[in-house]
């Protein structure tokens, strides 16, 4: 039986999805070898199409080129799941982006949403997206954009929040936002690539069929995450867009993606 590789994160949500495939609970003709990676670090292999099958963002797909194609199954979009820009105390997004402001990476959708709503004239700094928010208690940063489970727990760092982009990107356009989404590499037979879609699909419908399946695996590769917040992720980022994009989905990604942004200064740190 064939392997695939398949790189996605050790976020609760993609714990939970892909949990029965990797498991083999559900029927595949192949095997899921899993990578467990951070999204920008999965956005940067996939530039060399290092797995046959890769969770990107979709702020990163017009850099990987052809070498990807998107499936309908596994995707992250909805509503009220964009990312936040947090600091220290009040300010507007004008100021944020104006001062040293840390990012979870340059191909991130979150920092392609950030520079349609307000491109940065700052100092942008590339952190891994938990060390964001303590970089921003200790005064390194200015502001800092967060994702996944920072979008829960900023406040218990004694942050606030500048701006939600995702409201900004849903009363903008009217549709939902568009994170990320699961990749097959090109050169994979158009049949293969049919059943890998039908494999993760399946994947998603029993962790909702089977919620607490997948508990020992998620916090295996939760870090410090506490079972609330496990379950908040989860429940925001793992959907209906998730069992199949749809038309909604295709058109969210499609104007994202084509979406002109403005540039930025940068600094290279962590």
């Amino acid at each position: 039986m064939r392997t695939l590789t398949f790189g996605y994160s050790p976020c609760p949500n993609d714990t939970f999805a892909f949990h029965a495939l990797t498991h083999g609970l559900v029927d595949a003709p192949f095997r899921v070898e899993p990578v467990l990676l951070d999204i920008e670090e999965l956005n940067r292999r996939a530039r060399d199409g290092a797995f046959y099958l890769t969770k990107l963002s979709v702020g990163a797909f017009a850099s990987v080129g052809d070498r990807y194609r998107l499936l309908r199954s596994g995707a992250a979009l909805g509503q009220g799941v964009g990312p936040l820009v947090v600091a220290r105390t009040p300010m507007t997004l004008a100021d944020a982006v104006r001062g040293r402001l840390g990012i979870p990476g340059i191909d991130t959708t979150a920092y392609r949403l950030l520079r349609l709503a307000a491109p940065p004239t700052g100092e942008i700094v590339e952190l891994r997206y938990d060390r964001i928010l303590r970089a921003v208690v200790n005064g390194d940063l200015d502001a800092g954009l967060v994702i996944h489970e920072s979008r829960f727990t900023y406040a218990e760092h004694g942050l606030v929040r500048v701006a939600d982009l995702g409201d900004w990107w849903e009363q903008d356009t009217g549709l939902p936002v568009p994170l990320a989404g699961i990749c097959a590499r090109s050169d994979l037979d158009a049949e293969t690539i049919a059943m890998a879609e039908a494999a993760i699909r399946a994947s998603v419908q029993y962790a909702f069929d089977h919620p607490n399946a997948s508990r020992a695996y998620v916090r295996a590769h939760a870090q410090e995450m506490s079972d609330a917040v496990c379950d908040a992720h989860i429940a925001l980022y793992v959907n209906r867009f998730s069992l199949d994009v749809g038309d909604d989905g295709h058109a969210a990604i499609a104007r994202l993606v084509g979406a002109h942004v403005g540039a930025a200064s940068r600094s290279a740190a962590d």
